[in-house]
């Protein structure tokens, strides 16, 4: 079997921060003794199948809270070919030396939340831990020789203003990090700043478009070059493991709210702890690898749908009922040519409508 990627969810938080719908909860230390073997089982028993994995990315969730029984994880995918091993780490939950320790495990690449190098706006987000404490930790994964570390930022929340969005982009391009993921605030309903919507000082629709054109302007000034919706990278630090959801190709997925695309179909856990640690099996939910999917992914990424890797994927072009819709679309948020289909960045601003009108015929 082909190595494909890894996705391992760590459901723990020491809190829920107010725009968060990803799942987690406390845990005590039994807790996560139990879970760390449980997921250990897991990959012990794919691997015994002949899974084999080139990335692996460990999220949540707070991974980092897990402190050295990430490393006991780790050594049980020692023998694979990684090529990049990502941990998400919040910044206010480091224990000392585990950097050093992950490292020695094999893990290359960490992704920090930023969310905003204001304090203020940081606080405004629940995040406990000031602007000078992430970058001592950014400091303290290269000191430990991780060099690829990313930094999530967060776009249109409360306060914000171009000002400040600046403020946190110095923070990016000063820190030395090779990797921003800018994402704009969605307000997801059952959660605080759900159901406080109306009082919430967001920026409007308009200034929220400015602030993303302004963030893909200001990395790329500081050498990012962005690949994706959300994504910048330096030169050769593109996520290798994000980039296989975009290409809508094979990864496993271990965990309570774990997805997974294996054999051209796709499974889920539950959101149930309890239900993991039973060794209940993942859902599965339908075929997947179609060209409307693939189509949909490839569209998130600035190289776009190709004609290339239509054919190499599939055996035939991209059909011209979708050329068709193309030729509706303002090329201010679409370019359609003889290699294929790329949104432009403000064309990233409304994909799903784009995407919805691209593909209707498919």
């Amino acid at each position: 079997m082909e190595p494909i990627g890894l996705y391992v969810h760590i459901p723990f938080c020491a809190g829920k921060c107010p725009y968060c719908d990803f799942y987690s909860a406390p845990a005590d230390s039994s807790r996560m003794d139990a879970y760390t073997d449980a997921v250990i089982r897991s990959i012990r028993a794919r691997l015994s199948q002949g899974e084999r994995y080139d990335t692996v990315y460990f999220g949540g969730g707070t991974p980092s809270l897990l402190g050295r029984r990430l490393v006991r994880i780790a050594e049980a995918l020692r023998n694979e070919p990684i090529r990049e091993f990502t941990v998400e780490c919040n910044p206010s939950r480091v224990e000392d030396g585990l950097f050093d320790a992950l490292r020695k495990a094999g893990v290359n690449r960490v992704s920090m939340g930023l969310q905003s190098a204001v304090d203020a706006e940081r606080r405004a987000l629940g995040r406990t831990a000031d602007s000078a404490l992430v970058l001592r930790r950014v400091r303290q994964a290269q000191a430990a020789g991780i060099r690829n570390i990313s930094l999530d930022l967060m776009l249109g929340i409360p306060g914000q203003t171009p000002e400040s969005l600046q403020t946190s982009l110095d923070f990016c391009r000063d820190a030395g990090v090779t990797h921003v993921s800018a994402y704009i605030l969605k307000i997801e309903e059952d959660t605080p700043f759900g159901k406080m919507r109306d009082r919430l000082e967001l920026p409007d629709e308009d200034t929220v478009c400015e602030l993303y054109l302004q963030a893909c302007g200001a990395l790329e000034a500081s050498g990012f070059s962005q690949y994706e919706i959300s994504n910048f990278a330096k030169p050769g630090f593109e996520s290798r493991h994000n980039l296989k959801y975009w290409n809508d190709e094979p990864y496993a997925g271990i965990g309570p709210a774990a997805h997974a695309f294996v054999g051209g179909r796709r499974f889920f856990y539950p959101r149930d702890t309890e239900g993991f640690l039973r060794g209940d099996p993942p859902v599965p939910d339908g075929e997947g690898g179609g060209f409307a999917e693939y189509a949909m992914l490839r569209l998130r990424l600035c190289e776009g749908l190709t004609e290339r890797g239509t054919r190499e994927r599939f055996g035939f072009p991209i059909p011209q009922s979708v050329y068709r819709r193309a030729r509706r679309i303002p090329p201010q948020y679409l370019t359609a040519d003889e290699s294929g289909l790329r949104l432009t960045r403000e064309g990233f601003l409304v994909s799903n409508a784009i995407l919805a009108e691209l593909l209707a015929d498919v």
